[in-house]
């Protein structure tokens, strides 16, 4: 069995836990590959049979049977970009926040090991948006989980997105910026703007204006299957574009457009998990304080 981990800096109260899988792994084998970055925060919190098998980015990954990752959602969409087209499946422990795409919690990272070891888990694929330009702006990384987004930068005035599906108009958005977004990002940055919920299986990405100024714009749902295209204008000379966490500064002479990637991120589920139970519990649904 080999795995691959990735994490972020964790709370003291979590370095148990940390210790608790490395302690297991190391009894039962495991290979394991670390990231650069996540081995230097394991060796400062003198976490104990750590292997030296790292790894600096994708090219040097192994084929591994899954990748941990440990950390908020933005630890795993980081892991998202480390695979690639490899496609390993991700298992995600929350020691973050909210955790709508690391769902297990640390205290569980045994038991979620143990599971995942057996092969007692089912795989959820999760559809990733490409970006097509005409300049080499994520040094090959043109893939997002979540979403991809235009927004402004050096001035408080609203820009203008002209926007295009598979070569037609669809509308001018002057707005603060525009989303596009996965089934998996519409419960982020498009969510907080006024977008649907959708389903993860769903074939679908949603346009979200940010801050329209035409308050009768609304957020849009398209098929995956389109592509979407689109130019930049405002009085500031330079826009930000992101694909996930990922940020650029550009000006208007770049070519931009987005459709689905060819490959699609896998997550392992366990415990029954599923995504309406988790929208249930991460944004409350049903809690009332008089219960």
């Amino acid at each position: 069995m080999k795995i691959a981990i990735h994490g972020k800096i964790f709370h003291k109260d979590i370095r148990k836990h940390i210790q608790d899988l490395f302690d297991a792994l190391f009894k039962l084998d495991v290979e394991v590959q670390i990231s650069v970055s996540f081995h230097k925060v394991l060796k400062k919190a003198l976490i104990k049979h750590i292997p030296d098998n790292i790894y600096t980015d994708h090219t040097e990954l192994q084929d591994n049977d899954f990748f941990l990752s440990l950390g908020g959602d933005g630890t795993l969409l980081e892991s998202v970009t480390h695979i690639g087209a490899k496609e390993t499946p991700i298992l995600g422990i929350n020691t973050g926040r909210l955790g709508f795409l690391a769902t297990n919690s640390p205290d569980e990272i045994k038991s979620a090991l143990k599971t995942v070891l057996s092969g007692y888990y089912s795989i959820e694929e999760r559809s990733l948006l490409h970006l097509e330009c005409n300049k080499n702006l994520f040094d090959g990384y043109n893939f997002a989980l979540n979403d991809f987004t235009i927004t402004k930068r050096d001035t408080a005035s609203m820009i203008t997105v002209h926007t295009y599906i598979d070569g037609e108009y669809l509308n001018s958005y002057w707005a603060d910026g525009l989303i596009v977004a996965t089934p998996t990002g519409s419960t982020g940055y498009s969510l907080s703007c006024g977008g649907p919920l959708i389903l993860p299986r769903s074939s679908n990405f949603v346009i979200t204006p940010v801050s329209p100024h035409n308050l009768t714009v609304r957020p849009m749902v398209i098929s995956d299957e389109s592509v979407i295209s689109f130019e930049i204008e405002g009085r500031s000379k330079n826009f930000l574009i992101s694909l996930d966490s990922r940020s650029r500064v550009i000006d208007a002479s770049i070519q931009l457009a987005i459709s689905k990637e060819q490959f699609k991120a896998k997550l392992i589920k366990i415990n029954d998990q599923n995504f309406l139970n988790t929208l249930r519990s991460k944004l409350n649904w049903g809690w009332d304080a008089r219960n």
